[in-house]
Formats: C-alpha cells, sequence, structure tokens
C-alpha cells in the first residue's frame, strides 16, 4: 500500500516534472554546450573556452554591463523607495478611494511592454509632451533631446522602468503591510513615537522579508532589461543604452549570427544573477 501510494503521488507530478525538464533544464543545458561552440549561423563547431576568454576582451560585452548596472544601481532602489512609501500611504485606513489609487498605480504593470515603451518614446521626442509642458510652464528655454543625448537617455529609460514596475512592487509590500497588527502601532503611538519613527522602527524591519525578495526581482529584472531598450533608444546613442540582452539579440539576429557567443553572454547574466541575490541575503543577513 505504501509503494502504491508513492506510484500514485510521482504519477501526479510526472507530467508537471516532464515538462519543466523538457522546457526548462533541456534548453538551460543545450544553451550551456551552445556557449562552447563558434561558428556563424547553423556552422557550429567546440571550441573550448575561446567564447569565454573573447568575452573578457570584448568591449562591446562590458558597454553594455556597465549600462545595465547603471540601471541597476540607481533604478532599483528608487523603486523599491518609492513602492514601499506609496504602499504605507495607500494602507492608511482614513485615506478615501483606496481601491482607485490601488489599482491607478498598479495599472502600468500590465500593459503592453512594447506598447508603453512606444508611448514613452514618444512622449520624451524633441516634441514630445513632456518637453512641450516643461517649456510651457517656462522650466526650459530649448528642449531637452531626452532621446539622442548620452545621459538623458538613461534617464528616460530609469524614468520608464520605475513608471512600469513600481506599481507591481507596491502590491507585495501592501500585502505585507495589511498582515502586520495594528496593536503594534497602537502602542507606539502611545509612547509618543511619531509616524516617521513608527516607519523607520516598526514598519520597514517587519517589511524586510519582502525588501528582500523585491530587490531580487526586480535585480533579476533589470539584468534581462531588453524591451525598453529595444523599443525607446534601440541602444543608443553610441551604444550609451545598450543592455546586456539587446547585446544578446544583437548577437543572434542583428549582426553575423553567433549563436555561440550569444549564449555566452547570456550565461553571464546567469552568474551575475547568482553572486548578486546571494550579495543581497548575506547584505540583509537572511540565512534561511
Amino acid at each position: 500500500m505504501r509503494n502504491r501510494a508513492k506510484l500514485t503521488g510521482w504519477l501526479f507530478i510526472a507530467v508537471a516534472v516532464l515538462m519543466i525538464c523538457l522546457f526548462y533544464f533541456y534548453p538551460m543545458i543545450q544553451a550551456l554546450l551552445l556557449s562552447f561552440k563558434t561558428g556563424a549561423g547553423a556552422n557550429l563547431h567546440f571550441d573550448g573556452l575561446s567564447n569565454y576568454k573573447r568575452l573578457l576582451s570584448d568591449k562591446t560585452f562590458f558597454t553594455a554591463v556597465k549600462n545595465t548596472f547603471l540601471f541597476l544601481i540607481v533604478q532599483v532602489p528608487l523603486m523599491i523607495t518609492f513602492a514601499m512609501i506609496i504602499s504605507v500611504l495607500l494602507n492608511d485606513s482614513k485615506l478615501r478611494f483606496k481601491g482607485f489609487f490601488r489599482t491607478a498605480i498598479f495599472l502600468p504593470c500590465v500593459t503592453s511592454l512594447v506598447a508603453y515603451s512606444v508611448v514613452f518614446k514618444y512622449l520624451f521626442g524633441n516634441d514630445g509632451l513632456v518637453n512641450l509642458a516643461l517649456m510651457n510652464m517656462h522650466l526650459l528655454s530649448e528642449p531637452i533631446q531626452w532621446i539622442s543625448d548620452p545621459f538623458w537617455a538613461k534617464v528616460t529609460i530609469i524614468i520608464a522602468i520605475t513608471w512600469r514596475w513600481t506599481g507591481y512592487n507596491m502590491i507585495f509590500f501592501l500585502s505585507s503591510l495589511q498582515n502586520i497588527d495594528n496593536s503594534i502601532y497602537e502602542a507606539a503611538r502611545i509612547d509618543g513615537a511619531s509616524g516617521v519613527r513608527q516607519f523607520f522602527s516598526i514598519t520597514a524591519p517587519l517589511l524586510k522579508p519582502i525588501i528582500l525578495f523585491t530587490s531580487i526581482t526586480s535585480t533579476i529584472g533589470t539584468l534581462q532589461l531588453f524591451d525598453e531598450i529595444m523599443n525607446i533608444t534601440k541602444g543608443g546613442p553610441g551604444n550609451a543604452t545598450l543592455s546586456i540582452s539587446q547585446y544578446i539579440y544583437n548577437l543572434s539576429f542583428k549582426y553575423t549570427p553567433d549563436f555561440g557567443y550569444a549564449a555566452t553572454v547570456s550565461y553571464s547574466i546567469v552568474v551575475m544573477i547568482i553572486v548578486l541575490s546571494f550579495l543581497q541575503i548575506k547584505l540583509a543577513g537572511d540565512d534561511k
């Protein structure tokens, strides 16, 4: 009977395990093997570690890494901070129309990546709505080159990503806040703690697991950044906003197809994600 029960359990999960192995682990292993091959198009042959040696001297790759990490360092803390502050404000029991505000802030993350990127491209164009509004308010004397200037192009991408994903992270913080017992805040108010003191002494420490989770998922998402770059700036001007994922796309489909080297660059993202996730967990002091 015990063996029959085990067999029944394995039969229930067999299809799921098969699908996971077929569509997740098999492609991962094939991509790893592909990273040891060189050649143009489908004419590939094993060439040892030549792709990895090439990676260490590839200036375009390091430019993409630098750009991606700049987005990561600036945008992720900014987005997490905004998400946490907004969630605290929307968790106020005295706030009216909370459902409307929550929906409005969450709505951007369910819009099409391509559609919202194209909208941002036109909003931040030389004659776009943003420049027109700033000039009408006499804050600018001439339009800002949001797309064609290297600095402002980076700013545009950061604004776009923050707008898109802040609401997504806000949901996690909001759900966690609703599980905090109100009696803790009542006791703090009785002791004379201000709202700011309550936030830093009660709210932030209790949100630590959610901060860690959203930081890791946001880091992974930023390292895989592609849609916004591709549709707003196309990596320009002059590779100023080129991301690692777009470089992989260029290696595979834009330049002479080099799938082996593209797979090598892909696995560099895997290594970065593992290292950064490990560091974030260690810095958070979460050994579980």
